[in-house]
This record gives structure tokens, sequence and C-alpha cells, in this order.
């Protein structure tokens, strides 16, 4: 039983590490963003089996994803970053977002079968 233990500590541990390095990963491109764009804000959200999405809203209304492995790693991918980080993607958070004409062309061919372009 012991062996046991030893061999499945030496696994949490690896698994741990991998987690923190993964983590500090998101946290610069997070870091990036914020400094390409003014600062940023952010909200996490579970996505299922895939793990979580981290959406950054940009000062200057860019925005953008991440998606981390999981919910935990994009919590800690965002402390580490420093950012704001809102509970729901709604109100004065969300009216922060610039859209374009990319945007405004991809919804409308999505919604109402018109052109896609894709």
């Amino acid at each position: 039983m012991a062996d046991t233990q030893q061999v499945d500590g030496a696994i949490d541990a690896k698994q741990a590490a991998k987690a923190e390095r993964r983590a500090d990963r998101l946290a610069k491109e997070i870091n990036a963003f914020a400094k390409a764009h003014g600062g940023a804000e952010g909200q996490v959200a579970y996505i299922g089996e895939r793990g979580a999405r981290i959406v950054l809203v940009g000062e200057d209304g860019g925005w953008g994803d991440l998606v981390a492995p999981s919910y935990d790693i994009a919590e800690q991918a965002v402390k580490k970053a420093g950012i704001t980080v809102h509970e729901a993607f709604d109100g004065e958070f969300a009216g922060k977002v610039k859209t374009g004409p990319y945007e405004w062309t991809r919804m409308a061919g999505i919604q109402v079968g018109g052109k896609r372009t894709a």
C-alpha cells in the first residue's frame, strides 16, 4: 500500500506542476493582451469537459478569449495576471466590447441564413 501512495503522490505532484505551468502561460497571454489593449478585465466561464473560457475585454473595447483545461487553472491564471474578474458577462462589462464589420457580418450570416464569411 505504501508503494501505491508514493506513486499516487508523484503523479499528483506532476499534475500540480503541469497545472501551475499552464496557469503561468495563460497569465502571460492575459498580460500581453492587457498590455496591447491598455488594460483588461475578464470573466471565467465553465464550458464542460473542455475546461473554462476566459473572456477578456480591453480598455479600448478589443476582446478575445482563452481556453484553460480546467476552471481551477483559469482562476489561477486570472489571479496571477491581476485583472479584474466579473462573475457574469453582462451589463456594463459587456457594454465595453466594441465589435466591427466582421462580427456583424458573421452574426447576421449565421442567424438569418445570409452569406457566411469564414
